[in-house]
């Protein structure tokens, strides 16, 4: 059954096959599989896939192939022991790092208070990923040596469309608030005169205004089963990389506005702003002293918190890239 364009098959095609040894469905782009379409065949032993997703279907058959995805395998949720040992490693820096932050930031004297408050957002954000790969690591361990028999159930659950939910709540929060904090530093320094004492009410207003946005991006794929099918449940670890597979136009068109509008949106305004920063400092010709003094406090916490953004930039580059490559249906 290799290569003849098979899209759909019902959950009675194999119902008086049951002496079938080896099925071989590879190159065939089923959009989704019955749940148990395989569960008669008593005596398949080897079965081929173009997904691995879909040996989760069959995890009473001895060989299924492909045996991974590049992050999960048959016997584990993490593929990789480098995977398996850094999700405990990252998580726990994440978590420990931010919570860190969050305690000491309010006892800084010196701090510019409204630039705190944006930070402990930030870090409230950033902390959500080390929860998430927290319990990423938990089910792993949970699922350790048999995943195959739990794979399909794990990525259809509850527990994985909240920590997807939760992943991309972290995601966009964290993207959206380094976009506001990059946009003030600019205006500051690019337009000094404007910028003097920046506003309580406006910056308590913008943190809520992007926590509910963030909240809204991440939880709308619960909304609607129909429209997104399984967004969070197409790999093992819950988050949407290439939701060109989940067979619904609208969980694609969702995925492309998410990583391809707003991050890369933000990302390119991020690189805008920094260098008219640089540009602006560089050429700048102001000479009343209360104006130098601010853009001097300014251009100081803006080279700090390049290097925030610049760290996050390493790891939204090859999502850029591997969206792209996607939509153009290269094998990935």
């Amino acid at each position: 059954m290799r290569k003849n364009k098979i899209n759909h098959l019902n959950e009675h095609a194999f119902t008086h096959l049951q002496k079938l040894d080896e099925l071989d469905l590879g190159s065939n782009r089923i959009e989704n599989l019955p749940p148990n379409i395989f569960k008669d065949l008593k005596e398949l032993s080897q079965l081929y896939f173009k997904k691995f997703q879909y040996c989760g279907y069959a995890p009473h058959v001895r060989s299924c192939k492909p045996n991974t995805d590049g992050i999960s395998s048959l016997e584990n949720l993490l593929a990789s022991i480098i995977q398996r040992v850094f999700v405990w490693v990252v998580s726990a820096i994440t978590c420990f790092g931010n919570i860190f932050v969050i305690c000491m930031r309010p006892h800084i004297r010196s701090e510019n208070k409204l630039h705190a408050m944006s930070i402990i957002s930030l870090c409230c954000a950033d902390c959500l990923m080390g929860v998430y790969l927290f319990v990423i690591g938990a089910f792993d361990l949970k699922f350790r040596g048999e995943y195959n028999k739990h794979a399909q159930p794990w990525m259809e659950s509850v527990h994985c469309q909240l920590m997807g939910s939760l992943a991309i709540l972290s995601t966009e929060v964290s993207v959206l608030l380094l976009t506001f904090l990059t946009l003030e530093k600019y205006i500051c320094i690019v337009y000094p005169f404007r910028c003097l004492r920046p506003r309580k009410c406006r910056t308590v207003t913008v943190l809520i205004f992007i926590w509910v946005i963030g909240f809204i991006v991440a939880f709308a794929p619960l909304s609607s089963k129909e429209f997104f099918r399984d967004y969070y449940g197409t790999n093992g670890v819950c988050f949407p990389l290439h939701s060109e597979d989940s067979g619904s136009t609208g969980a694609q068109i969702y995925s492309v506005v998410i990583f391809l509008g707003i991050n890369l949106v933000a990302f390119l305004i991020i690189v805008f702003s920094y260098g008219s920063m640089f540009y602006s400092v560089h050429q700048s010709t102001v000479t009343a002293t209360e104006i130098q003094k601010q853009v001097k406090r300014e251009m100081i916490l803006a080279k700090r918190f390049f290097f925030i953004v610049f760290t996050d930039a390493l790891c939204w580059i090859p999502i850029f890239i591997l969206k792209f490559l996607s939509l153009l249906q290269v094998e990935i």
